[in-house]
């Protein structure tokens, strides 16, 4: 069986890249009757060592710059398809939201969301129009479409006239807490000050909202003033963040840190006081699941998947109002009895979700495809 995963460069990709490096394996362990080929980019081929994306995964190199657009769809159209009959794969799972127009194999495609035609301003004019072509391209082939919640399922089935009936929900797991660098180190290191941190884990595009989540956060002025961190891959929208900063009169009050390592990340979930999660639209929200898991306490949007992943453990907000975002902090801030209810009860809606069970139901999903090519 083939994983195409041609889209992911190493700590360039996000949210992709954090399900491809955690459901592969689970997969790995839970199907050892599957024979997994991974179909990698130069770089990916050349990051990953000989097990990272699990016991007995194959990695198969295919020439092409993961990290030009343009180059990397050409290899899904053209040489992908002549890699999977050179390895005699029967089934091709594509996790990238793109997949081969005529792969000569049955499909199953991961398409997180599709926030390219609801919110367009999240991405730049080229690469808008690129997924207006290659989304509805790719959900025309597959056989099946695997989604991460219920709410990605609806716009799919909505905007690409897909049957309800084609889209499998399979709901990713989060990530036990793992080894942290101390708080200490940490707060020299990143200059960090000892000051309150209220976290937010996010790639900087326009619909995850961080400039109104910089507004909100300019008007908290209790004691003592709060260090707002926000790690997260940048993109071309980063300078916009920095001239709001700046204009808000903030920037010594935020950190824009970039992507950071495991162990930085588990650091700054264990060293903050709050996280918050401000997008207009998720397909599911992993950082919020990641702070539940940590006992972090949280206020987030009440847009998309996020109440489907939060459930009651969140303090919810109207991402369009940036009074309310700032009350929602402030209230995890200073009522401490509210933080600690919520980091509780986050604890006990997390372990609804787990790599594990992603691996079953997506393990049932591969079968009933295979089933479906055989009849």
């Amino acid at each position: 069986m083939g994983l195409n995963l041609l889209y992911l460069v190493p700590g360039e990709t996000g949210g992709m890249e954090t399900y491809a490096r955690r459901l592969v394996p689970a997969v790995a362990a839970a199907r050892p009757d599957l024979e997994l080929v991974a179909f990698l980019n130069r770089e990916a081929h050349a990051a990953f060592a000989p097990d990272e994306l699990g016991d007995g995964v194959e990695k198969v190199l295919v020439e092409t710059n993961g990290r030009s657009r343009p180059r990397r769809i050409l290899a899904e159209q053209l040489l992908l398809p002549r890699r999977l009959r050179e390895h005699g794969i029967g089934l091709l799972h594509s996790l990238g939201g793109t997949t081969p127009a005529r792969p000569g194999v049955p499909t199953v495609l991961t398409l997180y969301d599709v926030t390219y035609a609801r919110h367009p301003e999240a991405h730049t004019w080229a690469m808008r129009s690129g997924l207006r072509v290659l989304v509805p391209l790719a959900a025309r082939s597959a056989d099946r479409i695997v989604t991460i919640s219920r709410a990605s399922a609806d716009d799919i089935a909505d905007v690409l006239g897909v049957p309800r009936a084609r889209i499998d929900v399979v709901y990713p797991g989060g990530l036990l807490p793992g080894p942290a660098t101390l708080e200490p180190e940490l707060r020299h290191r990143l200059e960090l000050g000892d000051a309150p941190i209220v976290l937010s884990v996010s790639a900087r595009r326009r619909h995850k909202n961080l400039a109104r989540l910089l507004r909100a956060f300019a008007g908290i002025t209790a004691e003592p003033r709060p260090l707002l961190v926000l790690p997260g891959y940048t993109t071309e929208f980063e300078d916009e963040l920095v001239a709001e900063s700046d204009r808000l009169g903030i920037r010594d009050r935020v950190r824009l840190l970039g992507w950071v390592s495991s162990a930085d990340l588990e650091g700054l979930y264990a060293a903050a006081a709050c996280f918050v999660f401000p997008s207009l639209a998720e397909g599911f929200g992993l950082p919020v699941l990641e702070a539940l898991e940590r006992g972090v306490p949280v206020a987030c949007s009440n847009a998309s998947s996020l109440p489907e992943v939060a459930g009651d453990a969140a303090r919810y907000f109207d991402p369009l109002d940036a009074g309310d975002m700032r009350r929602a902090v402030e209230e995890l801030l200073h009522d401490r009895a509210l933080a600690a209810g919520l980091a509780d009860a986050g604890r006990l809606q997390a372990k609804r979700f787990s790599w594990e069970r992603s691996a079953e139901e997506l393990g049932a999903v591969y079968d009933r495809v295979l089933g479906e090519a055989e009849a």
